[in-house]
């Protein structure tokens, strides 16, 4: 059984903040807990453009607090984002988060990331696996 707080992961190697301060992201349960998946709190700043493409995993998002809009890329669609909504990226599109207010939110990947990804140019994470 796994038990852990979020302030048990911030200050932590798990507790990662982008290079260009735009998102947080406290990763929860990762790739060497072996349970399938990993889950993440993510914090957006508002006012921000966030270009996602997770080309290798999918990823499903639950909006906890917070408003803004998902742009899906691929498909030309806006979604307006507020608490209780959640998207789940099944085909892997490249999308846009862009933040009204700051946006706390609750993530799911699979397969499972192992914290040490990065987001390349295209806002793609490799598929890196645990040894």
């Amino acid at each position: 059984m796994i038990v852990r707080t979020i302030d048990e992961i911030t200050g932590t190697d798990r507790d990662v903040e982008s290079e260009n301060g735009q998102w947080r992201s406290k990763r929860i349960v990762l790739a060497n807990d072996k349970v399938g998946f990993s889950v993440h709190e993510t914090t957006l700043k508002a006012g921000t453009v966030n270009d996602f493409w997770y080309a290798n995993h999918i990823e499903a998002v639950f909006i906890t607090s917070g408003e803004g809009e998902l742009y899906d890329k691929d498909n030309d669609v806006t979604y307006q984002l507020k608490p209780g909504s959640i998207y789940v990226l099944s085909g892997n599109e490249k999308h846009q988060l862009r933040p009204k207010t700051e946006i706390t939110c609750v993530c799911v990947f699979n397969p499972p990331v192992t914290g040490r990804e990065v987001h390349d140019e295209n806002g793609v994470y490799p598929l890196v696996t645990e040894d």
